[in-house]
């Protein structure tokens, strides 16, 4: 099944989307550092030389699946294949080209997935006395009411 090269992924009319011939230029880089073929880096991750040399050049995108593998195989975290992007590329993202900064810039986590939270949590149930947790519980709200701005 070939994968669509629309404006939804990435790739204009131009060709592959500067971010995939980043983290493709990438890939090669430390694949030749490493001394090892494209036909060896394929074998290791299942792929043929010609797949690898898609990847390399950017025509095709490399999944997150496969990039955890190439991590793998050539050594190196993750990030490394995103190092070293300039701003200009990194901008030409889909994501970006669509308008996600902005939505991030108004987006708040959801406080129930901070590890702080969580701990909070953790701590509260360990407290073994039940009026013990509820008078902390009682006084927790009175804290977070005394701390909201008032109106005027």
């Amino acid at each position: 099944m070939k994968r669509g090269g629309g404006a939804g992924r990435g790739r204009g009319a131009g060709g592959p989307n500067p971010v995939d011939i980043h983290v493709g230029s990438r890939v090669r880089l430390r694949r030749t550092l490493l001394g090892m073929s494209q036909e060896k880096l394929g074998e290791a991750i299942g792929l043929t030389f010609q797949q690898v040399q898609k990847y390399e050049r950017g025509a095709n995108r490399i999944g997150s699946s496969r990039l955890f593998d190439l991590s793998r195989v050539l050594d190196v975290p993750v990030g490394f294949f995103f190092e070293e992007m300039s701003d200009d590329v990194a901008s030409r993202s889909p994501g970006q080209i669509r308008g996600m900064a902005e939505m991030q810039m108004t987006f708040q986590p959801d406080p129930m997935a901070k590890r702080e939270t969580l701990e909070l949590v953790r701590a509260y149930y360990r407290i073994t006395d039940a009026r013990v947790r509820k008078r902390l519980f009682e006084m927790t709200k009175v804290l977070a009411a005394f701390s909201q701005p008032k109106d005027g």
